[in-house]
């Protein structure tokens, strides 16, 4: 989504969304830096990958999601995307990454989450409210606001609750 910078006018709904944003990478980031070197390495129970790994998936999957969001935000549809395409990346990306350090997910934590968080205060309420089918969601209509928040938003909040279960528990 182009906009140009004189034209931009963050609006109360998009700040929202993008402070969400910002506060669940902040936590996730709070707690994965206080982090042991075993810690980091513990794998998630029932999901398989470490610590680290999801650390660095969240970091690396808000492009995705914004995309996805800007999409819906031009009325178009999301086409293509499945459950078993996801479940293909995720297994790739845990391959890929597997010795990912504290410090480059972390780094790209910051970045990826910041670059995602300017992007949605682009959003306006119109851009928000647009709906077009959702081929994850069986092709439901659903508008760029559910996305955002079902996805980019979420993101970070899942994961430091599983991290934090397989931490404590």
């Amino acid at each position: 989504m182009t906009t140009p910078i004189q034209e931009v006018i963050v609006t109360a709904r998009a700040d929202a969304l993008a402070e969400r944003l910002e506060q669940g990478a902040a936590a996730l980031a709070a707690l994965a830096s206080g982090l042991s070197d075993a810690q980091w390495r513990t794998r998630i129970p029932k999901d398989g990958r470490k610590v680290g790994v999801v650390v660095h998936h969240v970091a690396s999957m808000y492009p995705l999601e914004i995309q996805l969001a800007e999409l819906l935000a031009e009325g178009k549809p999301v086409e293509g995307v499945t459950w078993a395409a996801v479940d293909a990346i995720n297994a790739q990306h845990a391959r890929d990454y597997d010795a990912v350090t504290k410090e480059a997910a972390l780094d790209l934590l910051r970045r990826n989450s910041n670059v995602a968080a300017a992007v949605i205060r682009l959003f306006n309420d119109e851009h928000l409210d647009q709906a077009a089918p959702v081929s994850l969601n069986a092709d439901a209509p659903l508008t760029c606001q559910f996305i955002l928040e079902d996805h980019a938003v979420r993101h970070s909040y899942h994961h430091f609750a599983k991290i934090r279960a397989a931490l404590v528990g």
